[in-house]
This record gives C-alpha cells, structure tokens and sequence, in this order.
C-alpha cells in the first residue's frame, strides 16, 4: 500500500488530493512542525535524506517532491485520466504549469512568507527597524513586482481555459492549488484574483478535496 509522510499545514496535501481523485488506497504517517521554527521533524530525515513533506513510499520506492509523486500516481494509476492526450495542445499547458508551480510561482510565495516572518520577529529593539527596513526594500523591488506579474499571467491563462490543464481537471491543477491557495492569501492588492478565487472554490467543492481535508487538515 502506498504511504504519504505527510507534514501538517503543507504541500503534501496534494498528493492526499490526488490519491482520492484516483481511487487508489493509501495510508498516512503524520508529523508535526517545531511550534517556533516550522520546521518539518527530524525523523521525516529516516524517509528520505532531505527530510521534507510530501514523501511516499510505495512497493518499497521512495518519491520526494509534489511534482513528481503526482506524476508517478497519475502514470501508474490513472489509467490515462488526469492528463490530457499526448501530442495535444492541452497536453503542453498541463505540463508547463506541473512545473511552473515549484520552479516558478512558490520561491516569490516562499520570499513573500519569509519577509513577514522577518518584521515580525522578536528582534532586539535596535535591529528591529533595519530588519524591518530591509524586509520592506526586498518586498517592494523584488517579490511584490513578480508577484503582481505572476497574478496578471495566471488570470490570462485562466481566461483561455477554466482549467491549467486545459478544458478539464488534470493533475496540473492538483499540483497548482498550494501556490494558488498561498497567492490568493498574500497577493491581495497586487491585481485580478477573481479568476484565481474560482477556481480555488471549484477546487475545494470536489469531494476527492474535501477527503482529502478531513484526512489530512488544511494546506495553509
């Protein structure tokens, strides 16, 4: 049977996601984040030596990464659903945004988070104010501009078609709903979330999203 190490409030949430989409019985090893760092534990580290969530064994292989668990199960199990017809124009979007997820969206997500922590950090007074300097100079040159860009590209490609797969669900939108769902919570203000606020709530209607909920708690 397959088995997510699956960490609290994070990514893995996913894999649980598409698990149920595809019928496919499973089981969950749970971990709790450190309360002050965040962090993943230690022992996720016995799984697979970069110690992060999601991970999944299954027939003894070890898959780290959301992006390739999902790959492998729909390849595996999915029994030519969730992605579209090879050769297709369909088939290219799917897998653009299968990637873009990881490689393009979350490190401005990730930089977005990790300013915030930084001016809220309890910070000796006298370095408070340049932590909080910094911070404000790194958002406002770097991350709020390619956010604001990457909200404008998502909302045009979301006119095109109502999925990131194309014309139906695919695994692309399994992969997208983490950095979709962190977006929507941080780019307020930055441009059109309308669009990207649909497709959450159609996401989070499928029953295959709420099992995955209830067994797995939420993803922010």
């Amino acid at each position: 049977m397959i088995t997510v190490h699956h960490l609290e409030k994070s990514r893995s949430h996913r894999v649980l996601w598409m698990l149920e989409e595809l019928g496919v019985p499973y089981e969950i090893v749970r971990y709790a984040r450190d309360p002050k760092t965040l962090l993943g534990p230690a022992s996720l580290r016995e799984i697979h030596p970069l110690g992060k969530s999601p991970t999944v064994t299954d027939d003894g292989r070890v898959f780290a990464g959301s992006g390739a668990i999902l790959e492998y199960l729909v390849e595996r199990y999915g029994e030519g659903r969730f992605v579209p017809p090879p050769g297709s124009d369909d088939r290219v979007r799917h897998r653009y945004f299968m990637h873009y997820a990881e490689g393009s969206l979350m490190p401005y997500l990730l930089m977005k988070l990790v300013c915030g922590r930084v001016k809220s950090a309890p910070l000796p007074f006298f370095v408070k104010p340049i932590a909080r300097r910094i911070a404000d100079g790194v958002g406002a040159t770097l991350i709020d501009p390619n956010l604001q860009r990457h909200v404008a590209f998502l909302d045009g490609e979301l006119a095109k078609a109502p999925y990131f797969g194309g014309e139906a669900l695919t695994a692309a939108d399994v992969q997208m709903s983490y950095p979709v769902t962190a977006l929507i919570d941080r780019a307020a203000g930055m441009g059109p979330l309308d669009r990207l606020r649909e497709h959450a709530a159609r996401m989070r209607e499928r029953p295959a999203f709420q099992r995955a909920l209830e067994r797995g708690g939420e993803m922010l």
